[in-house]
């Protein structure tokens, strides 16, 4: 079990939580799904100060949100608290059927939910990755739209939709969620748009 998997029986970390995110300005505009297993994108992803707010917002909301990190970042004694937090080594240095693993992870699972930043960088990217879909899809789970508005100071997560395969119609879906959506550091922010060959 771990760390964020308590966090909903523990109600004084679920306050203390929501308590700092008023302290600094922020609000949450969350409309619950009633999946119990779903992939949750957050996005856009251009400050370290992003990770700190998906904390808050996992303990404010009760969410066991699982989610990658790159492996070089588990480096002892860090990468024992990223473990305990939810956090899953992935290693972008090889290619391995990273689709296939998450996927055999959601069918042995009755509940789970992975967190993936799409745009795969805090630096400027022209498109974002397209792992987090075909893991829906194939894991057949809803994607769950969150986005992190530095400009507004609010995180929204939408309800999430099911993946059709299709996947430019879907992705225009994404698009509108995040239009006008601003990040902290504007300049490194891309454009939320496919790669010119859907194979990432």
């Amino acid at each position: 079990m771990t760390l964020v998997t308590g966090i909903g029986k523990l109600t004084t970390i679920q306050t203390v939580a929501r308590a700092i995110l008023r302290m600094v300005g922020w609000r949450i505009d969350r409309v619950p799904t009633r999946a119990t297993r779903y992939v949750i994108i957050g996005a856009p992803h251009t400050s370290n100060w992003d990770f700190f707010l998906m904390l808050l917002v996992m303990a404010s909301e009760c969410l066991p949100i699982r989610f990658l990190a790159k492996d070089n970042l588990f480096w002892f004694p860090f990468g024992r608290v990223l473990k305990a937090l939810g956090g899953i080594p992935v290693n972008r240095r090889q290619r391995n059927n990273l689709v296939d693993q998450i996927t055999k992870e959601f069918d042995n699972s009755s509940e789970l939910i992975i967190g993936i930043a799409p745009e795969g960088t805090r630096s400027k990217s022209n498109h974002w990755k397209t792992g987090f879909y075909y893991i829906a899809h194939k894991a057949k789970v809803p994607i769950v739209m969150a986005s992190l508005d530095y400009s507004q100071k609010v995180i929204r997560i939408a309800p999430g939709f099911m993946p059709s395969g299709d996947l430019a119609a879907d992705f225009e879906i994404i698009r509108q969620f995040y239009t006008d959506v601003i990040g902290k550091n504007s300049k490194k922010q891309g454009a939320v748009s496919l790669p010119e060959q859907t194979t990432d």
